[in-house]
């Protein structure tokens, strides 16, 4: 049986691997980015590198979404250069990016509806660009189950542990619930290690105690050679406030990650404007 041709729009410092995954895998894979530098790395290692969003959709059946937000993904997606355009009929788009549930449903509704019925996926993901190398991540997935599973052997390729948490949004949900956490530990490591720091403690001995006691935590664990920067800050930041939106509809107040959210680019050193 034919493998089918995977297409993965977004090149970055995850998608990549992800796409070299599949290359390496054997798998036919045509890619888009905005970026050249990733497009010629995706074409020297075997796959096809397209001009536009339109000829990724036109040649594969099954595609993974990896840009930065909202209106990247509608855009790559629906927009009127975007996949729906010229995808076959019964389709099937993974979207990784972390974005607002309602938003995730209304793209979903114009692909169902559009005449060719493409099914959505939302699969945001945890890792870092060695995790993908390594093929570690983790998917927290939501959808139905039929493209679940179409999905999963393609989600395999680069993750390790896939975790299906219901109907369409509930991995976005989970997502979220995830970034809250992982911000939260964030500033909890800088101030610590900064207050250690500024008395004059041995860091690399400290996160080794760390390491022993109930403070243990990956952050703290990597944190002499976590270097977030900017972009990191931006995706903290767009993450955050999309999961203060959804706790102010359920009613739920959430102080400490109001403060991670306008916080965190200052302890990242990253100078960025206000995220919608």
């Amino acid at each position: 049986m034919t493998a089918p041709t995977i297409g993965f729009i977004g090149l970055g410092a995850i998608g990549m691997p992800m796409a070299l995954n599949l290359l390496r895998d054997g798998y036919d894979v045509t890619a888009y980015d905005v970026s050249a530098d990733p497009m010629r790395v995706l074409a020297a290692a075997g796959g096809h590198a397209v001009t536009s969003v339109r000829e990724v959709g036109a040649r594969a059946s099954m595609v993974e979404v990896m840009v930065f937000d909202d209106a990247q993904v509608e855009s790559v997606i629906s927009g009127d250069d975007g996949l729906l355009g010229t995808m076959a009929p019964g389709g099937a788009i993974a979207i990784h990016s972390t974005i607002r549930p309602a938003n995730l449903r209304r793209i979903a509704d114009v692909a169902r509806n559009c005449g060719i019925n493409v099914g959505i996926l939302d699969a945001p993901l945890s890792g870092t660009p060695r995790g993908a190398a390594d093929r570690t991540l983790s998917f927290m997935v939501g959808g139905d189950d039929a493209t679940v599973e179409r999905f999963r052997p393609i989600l395999t390729v680069s993750g390790s542990r896939i975790f299906h948490f219901g109907v369409l949004g509930a991995g976005l949900i989970a997502k979220l619930a995830h970034q809250v956490i992982l911000a939260l530990n964030f500033l909890g490591a800088a101030e610590g290690f900064g207050l250690a720091g500024r008395a004059g403690l041995d860091l690399s001995m400290l996160q080794a105690a760390i390491h022993d006691s109930r403070a243990q935590s990956l952050i703290a664990d990597e944190w002499a050679d976590l270097k977030p920067g900017s972009h990191g800050a931006l995706i903290f930041v767009k993450d955050l406030t999309i999961a203060l939106e959804i706790a102010d509809e359920f009613g739920l107040s959430l102080p400490a990650v109001t403060m991670a959210r306008d916080l965190i680019p200052v302890l990242m050193g990253a100078v960025i404007g206000p995220v919608a």
